[in-house]
């Protein structure tokens, strides 16, 4: 998908549900239970079991989301995500390097950053969007407000600290995106599998932060 219509589309659905865990089987129902809810962007944490299979697996399962990688540290994990289909990048930090490789490559890539300083930095690096993070750890929405302003008009997804009830209230304060991890599959609802009550989780943040 190229660069400008992955983030065209993702103004419009606002939600990326990110994954993560050590059994690929519990990961493969996870990624089920919020697309069934209505959660196209989906992010497979690349710590989590097998993530490569899982994601070509999704691709083919579902050929109009986009399904996407996270927590690449370094420039063999993200050729290695590349070359499996991830369809997006997102990085814990900013590193230039691995910007440049994505760009390179078409792949939309989202490099984490702490600071002003870090954030321009990914955006002149080429980065497609900037994940702010951690976020809970830099003020929450009042931080995003106040970068609204000398850096407005770069895309920023806050991830670290958004949950169901403030993904919305980031959203208005000018994210062009959350991405949701614990709050999106609490841990006794997975523990006993209820997957129809993740999905009604995931349908309810959805229509709440959906544009037309």
């Amino acid at each position: 998908m190229a660069r400008l219509t992955w983030l065209s589309l993702l103004k419009t659905r606002r939600a990326i549900a990110v994954i993560r865990s050590d059994d690929r089987a519990m990961a493969w129902q996870m990624a089920q239970a919020v697309a069934k809810g209505g959660i196209e962007f989906i992010e497979i944490t690349w710590n989590t079991e097998k993530a490569g299979e899982l994601i070509s697996q999704l691709r083919l399962e579902f050929p109009t989301f986009s399904i996407g990688t996270g927590t690449l540290l370094n420039l063999e994990q993200l050729q290695e995500a590349i070359a499996c289909g991830a369809q997006f990048l997102f990085t814990p930090h900013t590193d230039v390097a691995m910007i440049k490789v994505a760009v390179d490559a078409g792949v939309p890539i989202v490099p984490g950053a702490f600071s002003p300083t870090e954030i321009v930095t990914a955006w002149q690096a080429g980065a497609t969007c900037v994940k702010v993070f951690p976020i809970s750890s830099l003020g929450g929405v009042a931080y995003l407000k106040a970068l609204q302003g000398p850096l407005g008009d770069i895309p920023l997804i806050p991830t670290g600290g958004v949950t169901l009830d403030n993904a919305k209230v980031f959203i208005d304060a000018g994210a062009i995106a959350v991405g949701l991890a614990g709050d999106l599959f609490p841990k006794h609802l997975v523990a006993n599998g209820d997957w129809e009550a993740i999905a009604q989780i995931a349908r309810t943040l959805t229509k709440n932060l959906t544009t037309s």
